[in-house]
Order: structure tokens, then C-alpha cells, then sequence
């Protein structure tokens, strides 16, 4: 299964690449939502670790929406979805592959959201820099299960990115809200006296953001098949 899941994500990934419209698409509303929150800002104003921390999530939340949705368009578009399913390996290899590249876009697309987060909302890398980035890739791992399992269910669907948005998000709120707690840290300067108080509950979010991960991975392993051969 683990060959076949690598095969689809290069699959994916040099396709992604090659045609770059749909990854574009989300690093461009992505950096759009950063900076028109930017602009409620003063000359000089700095916005809170907190703050910030949020409007990067929510860059990177839409941002998966559009990835996913992207990546399961590849075979509806080309009638290439039965050939997957006739696969010989276990359907969950789809599943594993698509999480894989959704997983490498969208840190693509955050490291492209980190430096516009310092440059518009005024922020500065603080010492909590590791948890955060502990946090980022948990967060991140959850993100890519979850969206890999769910963007099945647009599949052949009509209007499949905003079913993609109303059954996804609400699902990720526990998610998005550890990693804006840990982000939070890499963002509170040393001198404050938040940073403190937001070390000690970073042990409570990055298990969270743990079980969550476990959660949505059991749920990829056990759901997909029914999910993305449901109809065939």
C-alpha cells in the first residue's frame, strides 16, 4: 500500500506542479486575507501574537479547501477515478497518497503565509518558536488526513468546493484553535509576561492536536473506501 500511496502522490504532485493554476489559486487568497486584515491596522500598529496566529490559520484553512478540492478534481476530470479503484492495492492508498501531497502544499503555501504574517501584521519570531513549530506540523498532519478523507466526498459532486468548506470546517474547529495557540507562542516576545502563562497549557494543545491527528487517521483507514467507491 505504502509504494502504491507514494506513486499517487508524485502522480499528484507533478500534475499539481505542471498545470500550478489550483496551487496558485490558494497561495493567492491565502496572502489576499493577510493583507486586506492588514489593512485595519494603524501606521506602525502591532496586531497581537494571538491575532496574528489566527489570520494564519484561517489563510491555511481555505488554502486546504482549495488543495483538496484540486486533487480529487485531477481524476473526475480526466474520467481517471475508476482506474484508481481497479488499482491492485488497498483503496486506502488513494487516501494515503492524496493526504501526502495535500500535506506538501500546504506547507508549501505556509511557507509562503509566514513571512507575510511578519511583513503585513507586524509580527516578530519569538522564543516559543519550537513548540510552535511542533504544533504547526501536528496541526498540519491532522489537516491533511481529515481534508484527504473529506475531499472524497466532493467527488462528482456540484458546487464541491463549498461542501468541501461546510462539512470540513466545523470538523477542524478543535484543530485550528491548538494551532493557534501554539502558533501564538512563536509570536509573544520574550519580555512578555503571556509567554509564561502560554507555555504552560502548550503541553494540553499539542495533545490535542495529537489525538486529533490519531483520530482522523483511524477515520481515513476505517471511512475512505466507503467514501470514494461509494457510488461504483
Amino acid at each position: 500500500m505504502l509504494r502504491c500511496a507514494l506513486a499517487i502522490c508524485a502522480k499528484d504532485l507533478r500534475l499539481v506542479l505542471t498545470r500550478g493554476a489550483g496551487l496558485a489559486q490558494a497561495l493567492l487568497l491565502g496572502l489576499l486575507l493577510v493583507f486586506l486584515f492588514s489593512l485595519s491596522l494603524d501606521a506602525g500598529e502591532r496586531l497581537s501574537a494571538q491575532a496574528a496566529a489566527t489570520m494564519f490559520w484561517l489563510a491555511s484553512a481555505f488554502c486546504q479547501v482549495l488543495v483538496f478540492t484540486l486533487l480529487y478534481a485531477l481524476e473526475e476530470a480526466n474520467g481517471a477515478r475508476l482506474g484508481l479503484l481497479l488499482l491492485p492495492a488497498p483503496i486506502q492508498a488513494v487516501w494515503l497518497g492524496k493526504a501526502a501531497v495535500g500535506l506538501l502544499l500546504l506547507l508549501t503555501a505556509q511557507a509562503v503565509f509566514v513571512p507575510a504574517i511578519f511583513v503585513f501584521l507586524g509580527q516578530h519570531l519569538g522564543p516559543g518558536w519550537p513548540l510552535a513549530l511542533a504544533g504547526l506540523f501536528l496541526v498540519d498532519a491532522g489537516m491533511g488526513a481529515s481534508g484527504s478523507l473529506l475531499g472524497a466526498l466532493s467527488v462528482g459532486q456540484a458546487g464541491r468546493e463549498s461542501l468541501l468548506s461546510v462539512v470540513l470546517f466545523p470538523l477542524l474547529v478543535p484543530l485550528l484553535l491548538a494551532g493557534i495557540r501554539l502558533t501564538a507562542l512563536a509570536l509573544i516576545p520574550a519580555a512578555s509576561p503571556d509567554l509564561a502563562f502560554a507555555r504552560e497549557g502548550a503541553g494540553s494543545w499539542l495533545g490535542m492536536a495529537a489525538a486529533f491527528d490519531a483520530l482522523f487517521l483511524a477515520a481515513g483507514l476505517a471511512l475512505f473506501p466507503y467514501v470514494y467507491s461509494g457510488e461504483d
